[in-house]
């Protein structure tokens, strides 16, 4: 298969980008095709995250994300259901996640041809960015 023609597919909060989220986009692009990220909703994250999260909000993550030379489309997905349809559409060639989940059930893993994972650059994390910004106070 031309490596032009590669689905690949990330799926994430991306509530405030670091070079460690950069960093996974370029390894995906590396792959070649079309890179696909999907976000979680806000009141997805809320759920999932607490109440003072998202930090900014699902329109201007996904246009934040547009803009980065190595993603090519966002979507926005809602519950795990959603997700998991998505993956299944979208069908990728490659689907990307980060090396925390090694070990465990990667939601629509099933419908992608190979999942890789990504180890963290570094310490980036956004949960320590904001503790980081509370711990300035």
């Amino acid at each position: 298969m031309e490596s032009d023609n590669l689905l690949i597919f990330i799926n994430g909060c991306f509530d405030i980008l670091h070079r460690g989220h950069i960093e996974m986009f370029k390894y995906a692009k590396s792959f070649g095709g079309k890179l696909i990220v999907a976000i979680d909703s806000d009141s997805r994250i809320k759920q999932l995250k607490g109440s003072n999260r998202p930090v900014n909000n699902q329109s201007d993550r996904a246009y934040m994300l547009s803009s980065i030379k190595y993603v090519d489309e966002v979507k926005i997905f809602y519950s795990d259901s959603e997700l998991e349809q998505l993956v299944q559409k979208v069908n990728p060639d490659v689907m990307i996640v980060g090396s925390d989940y090694k070990g465990k059930r990667v939601i629509g893993s099933e419908y992608a041809k190979q999942l890789q994972f990504f180890d963290r650059i570094g310490g980036y994390a956004t949960t320590k960015i904001i503790q980081s910004i509370a711990n300035r106070r």
